[in-house]
């Protein structure tokens, strides 16, 4: 059984490995924060549109070097069994999306480096660059390659608790519920990429969980 956990830049503090206490386990991370101060350190223009980071070549320098970084710590935190890979060398890809630059929509893909990792008992830690290169918002590439590995469920480690409405933590959503939030335009922040990405993950037949929501078919 194959598990994908997707780590937000904001969330490296989190105890990640609690979720690594089943079957093979494939890391994808972010490193939002990072990446934006350091754009703004350069004089870099950070601008988001619809949760996608407009990524000139010069931004795309910082946002190796700060997922570079993050890749580092967490396979210092998981210790001797990560294996560090950029997806950009090892084949994930993405539809390119040039009115943001170098940056793209993840798809589905199967790259073999993953595979024999996890064969090997190995956890890969992947950065979510595609080939191109192309920047890959890191919960789109985390729930892509949960659909092209097949996993059994893919885990958002956040730094909220889930799905908020009414200020309560919403345990479980159908997707056909969730996919009605998304385009009513009712929820605001990070929780909009890792929902969407939640629900291409169990139209794609893997089970989804952000912090303590479930998102079930």
């Amino acid at each position: 059984m194959i598990n994908v956990v997707k780590v937000g830049g904001a969330a490296l503090n989190a105890n990640v490995k609690i979720a690594l206490d089943h079957g093979k386990v494939c890391v994808v991370h972010g490193a939002g924060p990072q990446i934006s101060s350091e754009m703004e350190r350069a004089g870099i223009p950070v601008e988001f549109v619809d949760g996608r980071r407009v990524t000139s070549p010069a931004a795309m320098k910082i946002v190796r070097a700060s997922f570079a970084a993050v890749n580092a710590e967490l396979c210092k935190t998981l210790g001797e069994s990560a294996v560090p890979l950029f997806g950009d060398e090892i084949g994930m890809l993405a539809e390119p999306v040039p009115e943001l630059g170098l940056v793209g929509n993840a798809l589905p893909s199967r790259p073999q480096a993953i595979v024999d990792a996890l064969e090997a008992g190995k956890i890969p830690v992947v950065a979510p660059l595609a080939e191109g290169p192309l920047n890959v918002n890191a919960d789109d590439a985390a729930a892509a390659l949960a659909v092209g590995l097949a996993a059994a469920r893919i885990v958002f480690i956040t730094d909220v608790d889930g799905l908020m409405i009414d200020g309560k933590v919403v345990h479980r959503i159908g997707v056909d519920a969730a996919s009605d939030l998304l385009t009513g335009g009712t929820l605001e922040g990070g929780i909009i990429p890792k929902l969407a990405a939640a629900v291409t993950a169990v139209r794609g037949g893997v089970s989804a969980r952000i912090g303590r929501t479930m998102v079930t078919t």
